[in-house]
């Protein structure tokens, strides 16, 4: 019988348990992320092949908020899954006209790779800045989501005013923010803020996302300057 001076859990044993159980999440974030991004490339691959029109801002805003909304609300539940595939394979169907449009650029297949690259290299790096050093990012939770919110909002403006230069400020902002929200989750990963895969994910394969596709707008304006 424990007695009222014997902890029900020793520290250790408690600290152990964490470290499992963070262990998990990152493991199964990785392993979901690794297979979100090859179904996404997949569907983009087909929407290239067969030289499908892009859905337009409209769609594309309903379809993303509409199955993150859905992601979210079954991110506990096997559902999870299959909205979190149906998310990111849509976001890659939306991608392959877009990529289509830089290929027809000249050198557009450099351009693409060197954005490819880049995205992986930024990931990659920041990735492991985190996971070797354990440095804590939350404090950049407010900054980040209203800075999200505002490049955002500057971003639709872009488009329906049709403002190249905001456009371009726009994507700068957004290489600068996602690489954050790259930091900032994988450190609430480590440190137990976040404690569902699916939810991890989603915010990891957005940020590629996002991050990806304004080094391509980035890149496709400097190469031809």
């Amino acid at each position: 019988m424990n007695t009222p001076n014997t902890p029900l859990v020793k520290p250790a044993s408690l600290e152990q348990s964490q470290s499992v159980a963070t262990d998990k999440v990152l493991r199964n974030t990785y392993l979901l992320l690794s297979m979100t991004l090859l179904f996404s490339g997949s569907m983009a691959g087909i929407s290239m092949a067969l030289n499908l029109p892009h859905p337009g801002i409209i769609i594309t805003l309903l379809g993303f908020f509409g199955l993150l909304f859905a992601t979210t609300k079954f991110r506990n539940s096997g559902l999870g899954i299959v909205f979190v595939f149906a998310l990111t394979g849509f976001m890659g169907f939306t991608l392959g006209p877009i990529i289509n449009a830089y290929l027809g650029l000249p050198n557009g297949g450099q351009i693409v790779m060197n954005a490819m690259g880049a995205t992986g290299l930024i990931f990659f790096s920041l990735s492991a800045y985190v996971l070797i050093t354990k440095k804590d990012f939350s404090f950049m939770g407010g900054f980040l989501m209203v800075g999200i919110l505002v490049a955002f909002f500057a971003g639709l403006g872009a488009i329906f005013f049709e403002i190249s230069s905001l456009s371009l400020a726009v994507s700068a902002m957004f290489v600068l923010l996602m690489s954050g929200l790259i930091l900032y989750e994988t450190s609430n990963i480590i440190k137990g803020g976040e404690t569902n895969y699916i939810m991890a994910t989603t915010t990891l394969f957005v940020a590629i996302f996002n991050l990806f596709t304004s080094l391509l707008h980035l890149l496709g304006f400097m190469s031809q300057e």
